[in-house]
């Protein structure tokens, strides 16, 4: 049995680090290299670093930037934000990243998903799933950091995506985005329970519960937060310890 992993997410944008709020991260609260820093020594599994302004405005990945994090990083490093070329995946796990983290460029071009898989094998592709519900309270995958509707219903487009021979997904809900009400845990089983590959949850964890019923309830392999480890006094070691108090496999 696969052990569970626990991942902080750090958000960046064009002036540092940021709180997300229903994908809206301009409230900076402070440089990207100390926190990675501090999380070498918390007992995490791995990090995921997402740039959320990169692809709205068009720009690569800050090449240098993700070199200088992944030097001093000691765990697994998924990095994300305006990948849409296998030369920026190759540019990235060449600065020391290990896996890429794709969303808008997968709704453009399915190619674009296969090919990186073949280049770079599935182990090295994450997903993004964002979605939210609709008018007709149906969920709908939307891309560009929440900002554009792209039509897919997000478990169809989980399954397309595991045809493709990605390696593992990331479902967020992009209302519960820093919110610390909880992860929208009809989402993430609703993925969960249409495919057999990894399943990340994310967005708006509030608690360590939170954690077990995405993992116990819902068939979540993994499961991330921000705010929750930023922002309030819970931490990945009092999560993991919870976590097998209550008979789940995590990584020691």
């Amino acid at each position: 049995m696969l052990k569970t992993r626990l991942i902080p997410t750090l958000l960046l944008n064009d002036i540092g680090l940021v709180k997300g709020h229903q994908f809206d991260g301009r409230r900076q609260i402070g440089a990207p290299l100390p926190a990675v820093e501090v999380y070498n020594s918390r007992d995490v599994d791995e990090l995921v670093i997402m740039d959320i302004r990169a692809t709205r405005d068009q720009r690569e990945p800050d090449y240098e930037q993700i070199r200088e994090l992944a030097q001093v990083c000691s765990v697994p490093l998924t990095v994300g934000g305006g990948i849409n070329s296998l030369e920026s995946i190759r540019k990235i796990l060449s600065a020391g990243a290990d896996k890429v983290l794709i969303n808008s460029a997968a709704y453009d071009s399915e190619d674009f998903v296969l090919n990186s898989v073949k280049k770079f094998g599935s182990q090295c592709v994450v997903i993004g799933i964002d979605a939210r519900r609709n008018r007709e309270n149906q969920y709908e995958c939307f891309s560009h950091s929440g900002t554009k509707t792209t039509s897919k219903n997000p478990v169809q487009w989980a399954i397309r995506m595991e045809e493709l021979g990605v390696g593992e997904l990331m479902i967020q809900n992009i209302e519960c985005d820093g919110m610390l009400a909880g992860y929208d845990f009809d989402l993430v089983k609703q993925v969960s329970d249409a495919v057999r590959i990894p399943v990340i949850a994310s967005s708006g964890a509030r608690n360590y519960s939170d954690f077990l019923k995405a993992i116990t309830e819902c068939g979540a392999s993994a499961v991330a937060a921000a705010s929750l480890f930023h922002f309030t006094e819970q931490t990945p070691m009092g999560a993991k310890k919870f976590l097998a108090e209550n008979g789940v496999l995590i990584r020691r």
